[in-house]
């Protein structure tokens, strides 16, 4: 990468950052505001899924904006819709402020993640693009995971974190301004409109409906382990000290492989380490069920997990990527989006469900029995896809 294009990936780099660290930061900052208040558990998870209802009413709107005004305006235009969503949270608590605050966030960071994404990828030469993409998504779990310290400042004042988390995504954001705006490849694209894009769409699925199953597998896991093992552990004895200390192992474990795996990928192949990753994380997933007793077990088998299955996320982009031509990658970029949006509401309601219903370890089967899943798919269209070169070459 030469030093405009170097200066230009760190920036943006450093928006999703602050994107992770003010998402981070609402998720636990706002369920203990709540919770102090006395809400119900179901209705403090309720205004949690705001944030995904945002990204997933902004989604099939994206695309057509993103051609029109170019990838700099978007960001600044969700950057501000963020910042000033922060700021808005202490004027008034109410449980359908709040509600509507976190949903204007979810399309803000939504505008953020789509045109930060699609920059990237566009930009990113092949054996480059697993790398640079794998960086991103550890600025963004960097992020992710600092935020939840800012809940600490709640004894201090309720109004602090988010006056705080406002200041600091405008500060970052305003380093955008120092870049040119550019926009998306649009030959053979075919009509800009609504409709358009739900062509592409169509397309997306058609060519890359594999590259989305692990941002799909990623939100659920993400979202059933943060929203659901909590009450898991609680109801079969484990301490809230050991809860503590394992939601950061698999966060941890993820942050440590991320761009191992990213470079990995791009000399090996990205549908060979996504397979190896998965079939990884089912083992580990079913050996949490066997070993649901011990905390050091569980530790073991989370920091291991977040190693392997912390990065199909990013991974998923650059496979997607891989599969789909220039003009694509928007559209493909918000299927993404989607998929990850659609497993993190997914998650948590089929882990509460399994938790009311079965007993035991049951949680921990339900999680890597979506790992097998995903790693069947994978081994089908990899087997599909040599079978398909075999004929050609024939």
């Amino acid at each position: 990468m030469n030093q405009s294009l170097s200066f230009r990936f760190w920036v943006l780099v450093a928006i999703v950052a602050i994107s992770g660290f003010s998402q981070g930061m609402l998720l636990p900052l706002i369920a203990i505001i709540f919770e102090q208040d006395g809400l119900s558990s179901s209705l403090n998870g309720l205004n949690a899924t705001a944030l995904y209802i945002g990204i997933l009413l902004a989604s099939p709107l994206m695309e057509r904006p993103l051609q029109r005004i170019g990838y700099k305006p978007m960001i600044i235009i969700g950057g501000i819709i963020v910042a000033l969503s922060l700021f808005l949270f202490p004027l008034w608590k109410s449980f359908w402020f709040w509600f509507a605050l976190r949903l204007f966030i979810g399309i803000g960071d939504h505008m953020l993640h789509f045109a930060t994404q699609t920059w990237i990828t566009s930009f990113s030469p092949k054996e480059h693009r697993g790398r640079n993409i794998s960086i991103y998504g550890v600025s963004f779990g960097v992020g992710f995971a600092v935020g939840p310290l800012m809940t600490q400042l709640i004894s201090i004042s309720q109004a602090l974190p988010f006056m705080i988390s406002s200041i600091l995504s405008l500060l970052v954001w305003s380093l955008v301004f120092k870049l040119k705006n550019e926009f998306p490849e649009q030959q053979n694209l075919g009509s800009a409109s609504f409709l358009g894009s739900f062509q592409r769409f169509g397309k997306v699925l058609k060519y890359a409906w594999v590259a989305l199953l692990p941002p799909l597998g990623y939100g659920f896991l993400e979202a059933s382990l943060n929203g659901n093992f909590p009450v898991f552990a609680l109801r079969n004895g484990i301490s809230v000290e050991a809860v503590s200390i394992l939601l950061p192992a698999f966060a941890v474990g993820s942050i440590i492989s991320q761009v191992p795996l990213g470079v990995m990928s791009d000399k090996y192949g990205r549908q060979n380490v996504l397979l190896t990753v998965m079939m990884i994380g089912f083992l580990c997933f079913t050996a949490s069920g066997f070993v649901s007793e011990s905390t050091l077990g569980l530790f073991i088998c989370f920091t291991l997990a977040g190693m392997a299955v912390g990065s199909t996320f990013s991974l998923g982009i650059s496979y997607m990527t891989d599969l789909l031509s220039k003009e694509l990658l928007p559209a493909g970029n918000i299927m993404c989006g989607i998929f990850f949006s659609f497993g993190s509401m997914l998650g948590p309601f089929i882990g509460g469900i399994v938790i009311e219903w079965f007993s035991g370890p049951s949680f921990f089967y339900m999680i890597s029995f979506m790992m097998l899943l995903i790693f069947v798919c994978l081994l089908g269209f990899s087997i599909q896809n040599r079978r398909r070169e075999i004929a050609d070459h024939s």
